[in-house]
């Protein structure tokens, strides 16, 4: 399945019908995700409406609860891996979005947000609708690869993810914030940034790779995530 058109045509999903869907399809869908690292360890969780507390005006019929040890590595392990099932949805006919104002009704340390999803008739749009930075400013010059990663959602469209080009592919980093947007957007950055690179993945699938270096440029700003090949 070409999950790399999605890209292109993904809708973050508010407008959902209230029909039953067959839960086992999402859980193979989450069960052929690919892992950014490996030895990442996480855990989800399906629900109704009414079985968690939403600060949305808009209800969903379903919400994926995502959960692993909450650290910003591990953030960003949990984007890279849900975009796919998000964009795996949508090919369905599974509208989908990412809820950081949702909790659980009972508390667990390790629940880190949730995804809101349904059939939906209101889940696409045309490119041109994308209200997004320039590919100059996510990167330190403009290119054309890092489209994918430049229509990626992110928590108030903040698109805090930065490239620079080195010998390989690119240098990966998440913009710092103020405390004011710290305090607001909390660890939803760091998903962001996963999100992003799982559409780098999903576009250049035989070929990416994610690593982490120890002699990386530090930029003012920017927290270093890590280094991709594309």
């Amino acid at each position: 399945m070409n999950l790399a058109s999605q890209i292109y045509t993904r809708k973050s999903c508010r407008d959902y019908l209230d029909e039953e869907i067959d839960v086992n399809v999402i859980e193979n869908i989450i069960a052929d995700a690919e892992l950014l690292d490996n030895s990442f360890k996480y855990r989800y969780e399906i629900f109704k409406k009414n079985e968690v507390n939403i600060k949305t005006r808009w209800r969903a019929p379903y919400y994926l609860a995502l959960f692993c040890e909450d650290n910003p590595i591990n953030r960003v392990n949990l984007g890279f891996v849900f975009q796919q099932v998000c964009l795996h949805m949508q090919s369905i006919g599974i509208g989908n979005c990412w809820v950081g104002m949702a909790s659980l009704k009972e508390k667990d340390s390790e629940f880190i947000i949730c995804i809101s999803f349904g059939k939906s008739n209101d889940m696409t749009r045309d490119i041109s609708s994308f209200k997004r930075k320039k590919l100059n400013e996510i990167s330190d010059f403009e290119d054309e690869r890092l489209i994918p990663a430049q229509l990626a959602p992110s928590a108030i469209n903040m698109q805090p993810w930065y490239f620079k080009h080195n010998d390989d592919g690119f240098d990966v980093y998440q913009q710092k914030q103020n405390i004011i947007k710290r305090q607001f957007v909390k660890k939803w950055n760091s998903i962001d940034v996963g999100i992003a690179l799982s559409h780098l993945y999903v576009e250049n699938e035989n070929t990416f790779q994610f690593y982490v270096k120890t002699d990386f440029q530090k930029l003012k700003g920017y927290i270093y995530i890590g280094s991709i090949k594309i």
